[in-house]
This record gives structure tokens, sequence and C-alpha cells, in this order.
């Protein structure tokens, strides 16, 4: 009978434990006995810590391998249990559901567009959140929902409650800040511990402020770039997932310095969503494993 590979019943396992003699063994020997095809696996062992953590993509057999639910529940206790693993397992075919969050820039937000309607991006998108109203054309073009959610310091309680409510409500899985210009609270942030994804320009902490690519022109910058993390208490300082970098020179102006920086943002945050949403990540305390 031949192996599915593409098209339907493609899964993935992200897991992570202590390293130890057999881990690898014992998983793939499972995928194997459930007649699972083992088409894409990546390792990696922390020597500092003696963390493992791997991520498989496997296809089944219709007819022989048993449903996700059940691999779920045999996996549990036939390996993860006895490694101590932390783990996922999930339907490729399912897209992930992703809110977004932006203010008044739109370059984030129309990249993130059309990566996901051309289908680079696997996801879907229930709603769109801003503080300003501008950018609703656009949302309406791509027929999404749009939520306008002014704020101020004695509103930003109110208004954070009401998109934790959308959150529950839509279902999003992931949280993404395409520019989204205003701080999250303590108590967002670790509300959405994990799942929710930011972008910066990667002058921070140097430039803060308006006009950083202004105040980059007047030191002479030779390097432009953008970082992409999940949300921290630390602003700005969370778990870097991607980071990009564009070389510069003397003859640009602030005008193009910024337009730089915007390809910098897009490049970044779209590929920290996709890794996101493609099970390549790994929470490691104040840094990441990324699969590519």
């Amino acid at each position: 009978m031949p192996v599915m590979t593409e098209g339907k019943n493609i899964y993935v396992l992200k897991a992570s434990c202590q390293g130890a003699i057999g881990t690898v063994s014992r998983l793939t020997t499972f995928l194997a006995e459930r007649h699972c095809y083992l088409m894409e696996m990546s390792q990696f062992d922390e020597v500092d810590s003696g963390n493992f953590y791997v991520r498989c993509v496997f296809s089944t057999m219709p007819g022989l391998t048993p449903s996700l639910d059940e691999l779920k529940s045999t996996f549990d206790a036939d390996v993860a249990t006895r490694d101590a693993m932390h783990w996922e397992m999930h339907d490729t075919l399912t897209p992930s559901k992703v809110l977004i969050m932006v203010s008044k820039f739109d370059h984030c937000l129309d990249d993130l567009l059309y990566r996901q309607r051309t289908g680079e991006i696997k996801m879907e998108i229930p709603a769109i959140v801003s503080n300003h109203p501008d950018l609703q054309p656009l949302a309406d073009w791509h027929q999404i929902p749009f939520h306008y959610l002014p704020v101020t310091p004695e509103t930003r309680a109110a208004q954070e409650q009401q998109i934790l409510e959308l959150i529950e409500e839509t279902g999003a899985e992931l949280v993404v800040l395409a520019r989204y210009m205003q701080i999250l609270s303590p108590a967002m942030c670790e509300h959405l511990a994990g799942r929710a994804i930011n972008i910066h320009h990667s002058f921070l902490p140097g430039f803060k402020g308006a006009k950083p690519y202004h105040q980059a022109f007047e030191r002479g910058v030779k390097l432009i770039g953008a970082t992409a993390h999940y949300v921290t208490t630390d602003l700005d300082e969370g778990p870097i997932i991607e980071q990009t970098v564009e070389r510069v020179d003397h003859t640009y102006s602030p005008c193009q310095l910024a337009a730089v920086g915007r390809d910098a943002e897009n490049m970044a945050l779209s590929r920290a969503v996709r890794f996101h949403l493609e099970y390549r990540v790994f929470a490691n305390g104040n840094k990441t494993i990324v699969f590519r």
C-alpha cells in the first residue's frame, strides 16, 4: 500500500524532555508500529541543560493508522510519560486561528494578509483589532471582521478585556502584534504568554522614541534590521524567534532607511508567524529553539 505523503493525513509531533538513551528509538518505533511514515525529523541536544528537542512530520495510511486522538492517547501512555515529555501533536490540515492587532502602519498587516491569501502561511484570520480606524478598508477588502477598540490610559483595562473576550470568542490560538503601537499590560502579557508575537526594529533599545530612523541616520548606521519575538512583561525583550538584517550606507536618507526597515519587519514577522504555526518553535527560558 503506498504511503500518503501529501494532501492529507500529515501530522506534526513536537516534544522536549531531558536527553536520554533510547528516546529517539522509542519515538520512531511508536510511529512505525502504527503505520506512520516519518517524512521529516529535526532534533537538538542542548549540552548545557541536557534538554532534548525533537520535531517530526509524519503521514498515515488510511485504514491502518489510528486516528489523531488515538495517536495522542497512546503516545502519552507509551512514550511521553516514560520520558517526562512536554509534547504536542497536530493535524497540518487544520489551519490555526490568528488574531492580528494593528495601529496605523499597514505594511506588516498587508504582508501577512498577502501570505495568508496565497497560502504561503497557513492560517485563518477571524479578526483584526486596532486602536485606530485607519486600516478598516484593508480588512474590509479581505472580508475580515475589523474591531476598532480605541484606548486611553484610563480605559486600557476595559479595552484589553474586550480583546481577551474577542480572542475567546474567535478561538484565536495566536495573537500577532503587527505594529500595534500600544504597550500591553503585564496581566495581558502573562495571559498571552507563548501565544503572542511582536515585531520591532532592531535599533531598540538604542533608538527609542519617535523617529528612530532619523536617529539612525544621524548616527550613520550601517545595518538595518528587525526582531520578532514572543510578548512578555519585559517590553521588547521576549524570547527571539527571528531576526533580519540589511546593510545600508551613507547614501541612504531617513526615508530610504525606513523603507529598508519596513521590508525587514515584514520578513522577520512573517517568518516568525510561519515558524510558530508550523510548530517549529520551542520555548527555552529566555531563548527559543527554532527548527527552520
